[in-house]
């Protein structure tokens, strides 16, 4: 695949996460938490992934057993315990405060990835972070400063948020030469559904699923802003490093702001324009950097020493 094939599907993949408020604040008015809208999504995933795969294409299922705890910790580790904690800092703090922290995960993924992959610190990607941390807390309302009290737990939980978030660019990497971007969706949607489904408590709210929009809207979010958003990511994670497609992941909190201002009717404030400005700028910084591999020596190694399993 070409370099601006990879960086396009990598961001289509983060603009389609951008659209789950579409459907999920549709989902609240029914009466479902935040932690139903995340099982409901991971468990219609499941089902969806392996009922047309299963048919159409059955060889996409086929994994090594060895293989488990990365899908484990893709499905529950980062997307289950990634949502937890984020939806924990809105109900604590604000949403601005979420994003805000949850777009930390840049900074955790390029630590990690320095060290998992070997990939180059350089000037440009330490850059791209930067602009990206800017760029988002402006967008969502954290600067200029204003008096915001933020309690210790808050910022634990919003900095966890950010750290599980970015564990899926690193764990996702590990896998993404190995099996297909459906495979790695799919079992990871099995595995993040399994553990949720018998913690949430949805079964106490199945009162709703009896009216047919709350079938649409559920169908919505998990075809488009979980299906299709984590397959195109995933697939894009062959081909560019972590820390860059965590930078270009940050187009997501863009995408959801102009959905809130053309469909919502949210006011887009002076500030929030100047970030949205930083986090292109990001971007284009990440895509153009110096020296940019699409797999270092380390993860050439990895991938010729494990095989592939299709």
């Amino acid at each position: 695949m070409r370099s601006v094939a990879a960086y396009g599907i990598t961001m289509l993949g983060a603009s389609f996460w951008g659209l789950t408020g579409l459907f999920v604040q549709r989902l609240y008015m029914f009466g479902f938490s935040p932690i139903h809208v995340v099982t409901i999504r991971m468990v219609l995933s499941m089902v969806i992934l392996f009922s047309i795969v299963g048919i159409i294409r059955p060889y996409l299922l086929k994994i090594h057993l060895r293989d488990l705890p990365y899908f484990i910790g893709l499905g529950v580790v980062s997307i289950a315990l990634f949502n937890w904690f984020y939806f924990t800092v809105m109900e604590q703090a604000s949403l601005s405060v979420a994003v805000v922290l949850l777009y930390t995960s840049p900074v955790f993924v390029a630590l990690m990835s320095r060290f998992v992959f070997q990939e180059a610190f350089t000037v440009n990607k330490i850059g791209a972070v930067v602009l990206t941390t800017a760029g988002c807390s402006l967008v969502a309302g954290f600067f200029p400063f204003g008096s915001m009290n933020l309690t210790v737990s808050v910022v634990f939980f919003g900095l966890a948020s950010g750290f599980f978030c970015g564990l899926y660019s690193i764990i996702g990497k590990s896998v993404s030469r190995k099996y297909h971007s459906v495979t790695i969706t799919a079992y990871s949607m099995m595995c993040g559904g399994a553990f949720l489904l018998p913690v949430s408590g949805i079964e106490k709210n199945l009162m709703p699923f009896l009216e047919p929009i709350v079938w649409i809207y559920a169908l919505g979010s998990v075809l488009v802003s979980t299906i299709l958003a984590y397959v195109l990511y995933t697939a894009g994670l062959k081909y560019i490093e972590s820390s860059h497609a965590a930078v270009l992941a940050t187009i997501e909190p863009i995408v959801g702001i102009i959905v809130g201002v053309l469909v919502f009717g949210d006011e887009l404030t002076g500030w929030q324009s100047a970030g949205i400005v930083l986090v292109f700028s990001s971007i284009i910084l990440s895509v153009f950097s110096n020296g940019n591999k699409f797999t270092s020596k380390r993860q050439r190694r990895y991938f010729s020493d494990n095989g592939n399993a299709m």
